[in-house]
């Protein structure tokens, strides 16, 4: 049986038809193009773009209009990256002047993000107003906005107004009775509303904005936050209902549920979904909508590839140091993106390593990958601040989601606080079968070989799919991948 590559949205890994870039995914291919267009290069819309293009978020927006029990909006917090965190919170001045700054020396971004710390469209003056200056400025700069929906469509026009092709709602609930576990209070024409009317409200708003969008051209993707034992079964029938109404792609995200972050979930001892629960919900969405499985749940001042933030590089008294020639640095922004989408027109004219002889019914397999970007193997295990996971089974190759962990590695020949920090690692990797980076030393080779995980620094600088697929046939060709648990056998 050949070995194809999925795309591991589901949905995503296009080329931009107007430049003659290709599509990986046959999904893609009944979209008109300007549809198409405006995916290719948004690292958030397609997981094949995380991989070379880059987004920004700039924190315009510190008011919100509801509360959530799993948001504890933070300020001057840089260690920290989850949404709602900032460092600095900016004026739509400051906002443009920054974007332009990363723009300059970020080539590969392509996409401003407003989303927070508060919502974008509880703050519209300063929303609009940093909006307007880009329009204006960095035409070339998709524009985003992410939004709890509740004064969405009061907004929608405006939205449109300003060329925003892409706008993000998060919902967690279709249902008031799951909301009002979620919503403790919603702040609704000058009055603060509780409980299940409050659900029942921003529910309505956000299912009406949601439809005014895609009526108006607009991709959507919905953010769904999965809680276990409080709208994880429910979310189905939330992907069934966006779905419906005209919904992109739909982002089951997990909890983040650590105490010290000072939610009322994490107070309160709710605990997060484990990796399979929540590879298990997003399958099961799949039946019903496009999925998004590469989200890092970022900062609402995140600048720079999904995965890293270079923030610290762009603070204002480091961006009024620079000395920028901005008419060079737009040449050279044209120049990057013409070479990322010749790179991903050949990416999606070649064929993976290609098995043809696995049994269908051989067992599918987990594998963890140490990846700086580019689509490619090339990072050392002692380096990785995270390892993106990958499904290898008969039927392709599939992102399956991104797992952090602490770098253990700080170079040279010693190595942080060693074996404590390399035993979280090796359990944050559980379920994994096999780690492909580009090296790795003695230490972490014996113990993820003693958790039974193995390790392999064979593929570095071949692209994650081919390496994948290629892992997969030798421990095919090994026996590895029976279908059966020899160990369920009962004699």
């Amino acid at each position: 049986m050949e070995l194809t590559v999925l795309d591991s949205t589901d949905t995503q890994a296009s080329g931009c038809s107007s430049s003659g870039c290709g599509s990986t995914d046959d999904q893609l291919a009944h979209l008109p193009d300007e549809i198409r267009d405006k995916v290719y290069n948004h690292p958030c819309y397609s997981e094949q773009a995380h991989h070379y293009f880059a987004r920004m978020h700039v924190a315009v927006a510190p008011a919100c209009n509801i509360q959530c029990h799993y948001c504890n909006r933070k300020y001057d917090c840089s260690n920290e990256s989850r949404p709602g965190v900032v460092s600095e919170l900016l004026t739509p001045d400051q906002a443009v002047k920054k974007t332009l700054a990363v723009a300059a020396n970020i080539p590969q971004m392509t996409v401003l993000g407003i989303a927070g710390p508060g919502d974008p469209l509880a703050n519209p003056e300063r929303t609009f107003a940093t909006f307007r200056m880009l329009s204006e400025q960095a035409p070339d700069i998709k524009l985003c906005v992410s939004t709890n929906g509740l004064a969405l469509p009061e907004s929608v026009d405006e939205l449109a107004k300003h060329n925003i092709d892409h706008v993000t709602i998060t919902i967690n609930a279709v249902d008031p009775d799951v909301g009002a576990k979620i919503y403790p209070w919603i702040f609704w024409e000058n009055k603060r509303i509780k409980g299940r009317e409050a659900a029942a409200i921003l529910i309505e708003q956000q299912q009406k904005g949601l439809q005014m969008l895609t009526e108006r051209g607009i991709l959507v993707k919905v953010n769904s936050v999965m809680i276990p034992g409080v709208n994880d079964e429910h979310l189905k029938e939330v992907s069934r209902i966006v779905k419906s109404k005209g919904a992109f792609l739909h982002n089951v995200m997990p909890l983040i549920s650590e105490a010290e972050h000072g939610t009322f979930f994490g107070l309160m001892g709710q605990r997060g979904p484990e990796p399979e629960e929540l590879q298990n919900l997003q399958d099961a969405c799949a039946g019903d909508m496009n999925m998004m499985r590469h989200c890092r749940q970022c900062r609402a001042d995140a600048v720079g590839l999904l995965g890293e933030d270079r923030g610290e590089e762009f603070t204002l008294d480091k961006i009024e140091a620079m000395e920028i020639d901005y008419e060079a640095a737009m040449v050279r922004r044209a120049e990057v993106h013409r070479s990322i989408e010749a790179e991903l027109n050949q990416h999606a004219q070649a064929k993976p390593a290609a098995p043809t002889d696995i049994d269908p019914d051989a067992r599918p397999v987990l594998m963890a990958i140490a990846s700086q970007g580019g689509g490619v193997i090339n990072q050392h295990f002692g380096h990785a601040h995270e390892f993106l996971i990958y499904e290898a089974s008969p039927a392709g190759v599939r992102f399956i989601s991104h797992r952090k962990t602490d770098n253990y590695c700080e170079g040279g020949d010693t190595c942080g606080d060693g074996e404590s920090v390399l035993s979280r690692t090796i359990g944050t990797l559980s379920g994994c079968e096999a780690v492909l980076c580009s090296k790795i030393g003695y230490e972490p080779w014996d113990m993820l070989e003693a958790a039974g995980i193995k390790p392999n620094g064979e593929h570095a600088m071949e692209r994650i799919e081919d390496a994948v697929a290629a892992v997969y046939r030798e421990m095919w060709e090994a026996g590895a991948l029976s279908a059966v648990d020899e160990q369920l056998v009962v004699a």
